[in-house]
């Protein structure tokens, strides 16, 4: 359990958020979610003590442990894999150095036997005979083969790290885990082992992530800062995000009965809780929101982007054929062979492969930016397409102004036109000024949608769309992509993304493809298909 009491942060004359007083219990995860900048990550950092609050204190239940998802990837480099992992439970690596030192003794001792008696007997308590056989097997679901396991971590790539210090924070079955990001690099077979592994975790879990299908899986409370203030509520991030939604159109009118308001909150919380998601914690997420007041739903102060994309014409009959496309990574791997696919009218597609780079080859591919080695493809004369690439730093190093950047894109360059487009990525007065070289990773990428919005295309190419994007832009993003009449060709680690906008999925591998008209959960549902996939990879 965590007690937060009168916590205020304050940096400056920026109160960030002040008399948070929150109460969080064994059993539950917390998913705390607010705008860039609000102060998610500041409020775990102040829980685990690396910073300290303005005012007020943070207190633990007796003799609980606590565990903190690293965000140093250098910390642990002169470590092995196995050894990083296991110091994730502090007290038992403790015991383990302290036994290891006396055993390695010349001159052990009586006293010294009848410490290392002391310390087998707690190890033991503390299943230390499993331990390394517990790391192991969390590090070979996290995607770490056993070969890597007594490999240093300074030889470890940064994505392989971040899998070794989440395993590292899961080590040990800490009773209080606090987690920033935990979804960033993985695979999303990984992200599905993950949710099942927190939503069956007994003790208090705290999670910061864009990640709104991973949020939805794994909470069953949300922290909102918003206001200057952090709230507490029953539900999800979904529950959260069409609450505040339905509040945001009630406050707008200003004619409709309190009465009339009211029913339809109490219609929606109702309908919400029957629909709970299908975990262990439905019964009694179930009862919480049954418990809710009207007047605990509050109209959020987010922006969201107006992410709006309109094509110019109708896509013809013939979209893109593709005939025996192959392609090699630089370092000989084959990334996909022999892919072979018609598209048809309104198709949405997501591209998935072990390998993220055969995405990424594949787009460049078809936008004529990279030689196959072997095979084709064709546009239909109707199509006019936009590619978002994953890697968009070339577009950036120059010194113009936010405004000049998008000008460049635009047959329209009056001021109204551009500024407008802006707008709509929510930069505003004299943000248009700003030199692009100096931009976030998550405003460069609302520059990009920009752009493409402004091609009016009527085929997407997006090569992970949700990279750097907090939740409002995903969230808008989503919104315009389903409603969206073009084609649409992805790449995305992002669940919720893929189910509620895909029609069809094409798995690349070295041994051909795997397609199929289907929905993301079916597919990675399918026990046959999953079968197929290994074959594939010659697993």
């Amino acid at each position: 359990m965590i007690t937060v009491s009168d916590i205020r942060i304050q940096f400056g004359k920026r109160v960030l958020f002040q008399e948070v007083n929150l109460t969080f219990t064994a059993s539950n995860c917390y998913g705390i979610i607010g705008a860039n900048g609000a102060g998610k990550s500041t409020l775990l950092k102040v829980i685990s003590g690396e910073l300290d609050s303005t005012a007020g204190h943070v207190s633990f239940g007796p003799g609980e442990s606590l565990s903190v998802l690293s965000q140093d990837h250098f910390a642990f480099d002169e470590f092995t894999v196995l050894d990083a992992v296991l110091q994730g439970h502090k007290e038992l690596w403790n015991i383990m150095q302290e036994k290891d030192a006396l055993y390695a003794k010349a001159d052990f001792t009586d006293k010294d036997g009848l410490r290392t008696a002391e310390l087998e007997t707690r190890f033991a308590e503390m299943n230390g005979w499993n331990a390394e056989s517990d790391a192991a097997n969390l590090l070979s679901n996290l995607g770490i083969k056993e070969e890597f396991h007594y490999t240093l971590m300074k030889d470890m790539n940064g994505k392989q790290k971040v899998r070794v210090l989440l395993a590292q924070a899961l080590f040990g079955n800490p009773d209080n885990l606090l987690l920033d990001e935990p979804t960033n690099d993985l695979d999303l077979e990984t992200v599905l082992w993950l949710e099942n592994y927190l939503a069956n975790y007994e003790n208090t879990v705290l999670v910061v992530s864009h990640d709104r299908h991973f949020l939805n899986a794994v909470s069953t409370h949300t922290v909102d800062i918003d206001y200057g203030k952090a709230t507490l509520f029953a539900g999800n991030y979904s529950f959260w995000y069409q609450s505040s939604q339905l509040a945001l159109r009630q406050q707008s009118k200003q004619n409709k009965k309190a009465a009339e308001k009211r029913k339809e909150l109490q219609e929606f919380i109702a309908r919400f809780s029957a629909n709970a998601s299908k975990s262990k914690q439905t019964t009694s997420r179930k009862k919480m929101l049954e418990k809710l007041t009207i007047e605990d739903i509050k109209p959020s102060t987010r922006k969201y982007p107006g992410i709006i994309f309109t094509p110019d014409r109708p896509a013809g009959d013939k979209i893109l054929d593709v005939t025996r496309l192959s392609a090699t990574a630089d370092d000989g791997k084959v990334l996909f062979k022999d892919v072979e696919f018609t598209t048809n009218k309104g198709d949405k597609i997501i591209f998935l492969s072990k390998d993220p780079r055969a995405m990424t080859a594949l787009f460049e591919i078809i936008t004529g930016q990279r030689k196959a080695d072997s095979g084709d493809y064709l546009w239909g004369q109707t199509i006019t397409y936009a590619h978002l690439p994953v890697d968009n730093s070339e577009f950036f190093n120059s010194n113009l102004t936010l405004f000049d950047w998008l000008a460049q894109f635009s047959t329209d360059t009056t001021e109204l036109y551009i500024k407008g487009y802006l707008g709509k990525m929510l930069f505003t007065g004299e943000e248009a000024n700003k030199k692009v070289n100096v931009l976030s990773g998550g405003e460069k990428m609302r520059c990009m949608i920009a752009k493409m919005m402004l091609t009016n295309a009527n085929a997407l190419i997006l090569d992970t769309p949700t990279n750097h994007l907090d939740l409002e832009s995903i969230q808008a993003f989503n919104n315009n992509l389903v409603k969206y009449p073009g084609n649409v060709f992805m790449s995305s680690h992002d669940h919720q993304f893929i189910q509620t906008v895909c029609n069809r999925v094409i798995e690349l591998t070295p041994n051909g493809i795997i397609d199929k008209i289907m929905s993301y959960d079916d597919y990675i549902s399918d026990e046959k298909l999953k079968e197929q996939r290994e074959k594939m990879y010659g697993l």
